[in-house]
C-alpha cells in the first residue's frame, strides 16, 4: 500500500506527529499545498493531520479544494488541540463544522493532544487567547494560560496499529 502524510499546523505539534507518523511507516510527509496532483493520484491511504486554531482545522481550505480527489482514498485524520481527550463532544464539534460529511465518512478520526509555548506565540495569538482565558473564566470552559507539551511518540500508538491493520488486509 502507498501511502502518503499530509499536515498542516500552527507552531509545530501536527508537523512533529507528522514527522514521526512518516519515521515510522516509511511515508513521505509533506506540509499541505506542497504536494503534487501526481503524488495524490498515486496514494492508496493518505494521513491528513491538522491542528485546531480557535475551533477551525488549519487543512480546511485545503480539504475543501482536495476533498473530490482524496474521497476515494483510504484516510485517515488526526486533529492536535489543546481540548482534554475526555471532551470528546468538543472533539467530535470540530470534525462536523469544519468537514462535510461526505468526507468526514471516509476518514478514520484520531485526537492528539498538543502544546502551548505561550512565549512562542505570535501577539496576536496571545491576545486572542488572553481574551478567551478571561471569556471562559465564566464559563466551564478552562483555557490554561499555562505551558504544556504533551505532544508524545506514544499518541501515535492508535493511527500506527489502525493503518498496520489496514495494509495487512489490502495485502
Amino acid at each position: 500500500m502507498k501511502g502518503l502524510i499530509i499536515y498542516k499546523g500552527k507552531y509545530g505539534a501536527t508537523r512533529q506527529y507528522a514527522l514521526w507518523l512518516g519515521s515510522m511507516l516509511g511515508w513521505p510527509v509533506i506540509p499541505a499545498g506542497s504536494e503534487t496532483a501526481q503524488q495524490l493520484a498515486d496514494a492508496d491511504c493518505i494521513i491528513l493531520g491538522s491542528s485546531i486554531y480557535i475551533g477551525k482545522l488549519q487543512l480546511r481550505k485545503w480539504l475543501k479544494e482536495h476533498g473530490d480527489i482524496i474521497i476515494s482514498k483510504r484516510l485517515f485524520l488526526f486533529l492536535v488541540s489543546g481540548t482534554p481527550s475526555s471532551d470528546k463532544e468538543k472533539l467530535e464539534g470540530y470534525l462536523t463544522t469544519n468537514i462535510s460529511e461526505s468526507l468526514r465518512s471516509r476518514c478514520v478520526p484520531f485526537f492528539l493532544p498538543g502544546k502551548l509555548e505561550f512565549n512562542k506565540l505570535s501577539w496576536i495569538d496571545k491576545l486572542l487567547l488572553t481574551i478567551g482565558s478571561k471569556l471562559a473564566s465564566d464559563k466551564t470552559d478552562d483555557i490554561s494560560m499555562e505551558d504544556y507539551n504533551d505532544v508524545k511518540k506514544e499518541h501515535l500508538e492508535a493511527i500506527i496499529n489502525a493503518v498496520r491493520k489496514l495494509s495487512e488486509v489490502a495485502a
